[in-house]
């Protein structure tokens, strides 16, 4: 049989102390509807046509395979295809692209520009490349402020200005490593396929084998290698230590972040 559910239920004792609620995140796009950033996209779409303008005219004044496989070319087809991305986004309130994609493109357009100041474009340092053609003019000189002054100093901008902070990770660091070494690898590879002599044979003097050697050239690599992860890692720590440019005070006291960037 089953027995019958009395009509009287006894109330329960009340559970002494107020029940505690465990503070929850809650999303800034289920708070503050997204709203469009028409001023980053017109940035980010200055940057791309920047960028994009550079490695036109380089392809158009030399030979186009030769100029896609230097590095500093390719960092700013990296940066024409990630900026454009990035500001349709903004435009249309979307969420921004991933950290590990924004960040290793911040990281290239950095190593782009301060190799090229530091390295390349100073007498003092034995791999200097300024006296190999005489002084750029024209449209060369263009091209060369663009792509190695004007785009990273661009990105740089955009990353302090119209990104939101804390969203780089130091496990990425070593992600971004990945393209630098997969370059030193071709490049060498490259070098052994060309004969010897041949004029462009190696694109960077650092990385010329024929006139330092292997063992040289592995020890440059080796100390860049080290200097591109030291890079990684303070752009990580500064980009979790500088104030957010994107935070902004609601209306009703919360502190809230746009989902767009």
């Amino acid at each position: 049989m089953i027995a019958r559910i009395p009509k009287d239920i006894p109330d329960l004792p009340a559970i002494p102390g107020m029940p505690v609620l465990m503070p929850s995140a809650v999303p800034a796009a289920a708070v503050v509807a997204p709203t469009r950033r028409p001023l980053t996209t017109a940035f980010r779409l200055l940057v791309a046509l920047a960028a994009t303008a550079g490695v036109t005219i380089d392809l158009i004044l030399g030979s186009p395979l030769r100029v896609l496989t230097y590095f500093t070319v390719q960092s700013s087809v990296l940066v024409t295809l990630i900026f454009t991305l990035s500001a349709w986004r903004a435009w249309a309130a979307r969420r921004p692209l991933p950290a590990l994609l924004t960040g290793g493109t911040l990281l290239y357009a950095v190593i782009t520009g301060l190799v090229y100041h530091l390295l390349l474009a100073h007498e003092p340092t034995p791999f200097t490349m300024t006296g190999q053609a005489g002084p750029l003019t024209g449209w060369q000189a263009l091209t060369n402020q663009l792509l190695h002054t004007v785009v990273p100093a661009a990105v740089v901008l955009d990353w302090l200005l119209l990104t939101s902070s804390g969203r780089l990770r130091l496990r990425q660091a070593s992600v971004w490593l990945l393209y630098p070494l997969a370059y030193l690898a071709l490049t060498l590879a490259r070098g052994e396929l060309i004969l010897p002599g041949t004029p462009g044979r190696y694109l960077y003097p650092f990385l010329d084998v024929e006139q330092h050697g292997y063992k040289s050239v592995l020890g440059n690599a080796l100390l860049l290698g080290l200097a591109f992860y030291a890079l990684a890692v303070l752009l990580v720590t500064l980009d979790h230590i500088r104030p957010n440019p994107l935070r902004r005070r609601a209306k009703n006291g919360f502190r809230l972040q746009p989902p767009v960037g």
